[in-house]
């Protein structure tokens, strides 16, 4: 029969064990590489964060409140906090049966800053042509919602085909829409 307590023995051997596993080549995981800079230039890294803004509100714009679904190419052009509040405003829309009419748009993009892994910009939203509808097809807009909003967009490096995604929108003094 099998004690049902450990032996000194087993213990010798897993603690063996354990200590030889630790020491194999290999095992340890290899230092993370130091990031480069996706573009050659601040020019490149202007044009890049343009246009993954553009790619970002093309399908913000081709999303269908009613179908989950359809939230996931806006996803996959945003980061961090831009992620998390883009998936809270979502859930909520589709949560509260929210219909949107009309597409956002943006002009003035500014390049502020390229560190050779943060791109910053400013640019001017125009929402005078979107609203929100609830379930009985009243709008939720405020009525003193600005028709155009000015933002400061940081991008970080991603797998994307632009090479960046959004990873925050503020709101911004900086600039006057």
């Amino acid at each position: 029969m099998i004690s049902p307590t450990p032996s000194f023995r087993s213990f010798a051997r897993v603690a063996a064990l354990t200590s030889a596993l630790l020491l194999l080549p290999g095992c340890t995981p290899a230092p993370s590489p130091t990031p480069t800079p996706a573009f050659a230039s601040e020019e490149e890294a202007f044009a890049a964060a343009e246009a993954t803004y553009r790619a970002y509100t093309d399908a913000s714009n081709a999303t269908d409140l009613h179908d989950p679904h359809s939230f996931e190419p806006v996803y996959r052009w945003l980061r961090g906090k831009a992620l998390a509040a883009a998936k809270a405003n979502y859930s909520e829309f589709y949560a509260s049966d929210m219909t949107r009419a009309g597409d956002t748009t943006f002009d003035s993009f500014s390049a502020v800053s390229y560190d050779g892994g943060i791109v910053t910009a400013h640019l001017c939203v125009d929402v005078s042509e979107v609203e929100l509808l609830d379930a009985n097809d009243t709008s939720v807009v405020p009525a003193d919602r600005p028709p155009r909003q000015p933002l400061e967009v940081q991008f970080t490096n991603a797998t994307t085909g632009s090479a960046l995604a959004i990873s925050s929108t503020t709101s911004t003094t900086a600039i006057e829409c």
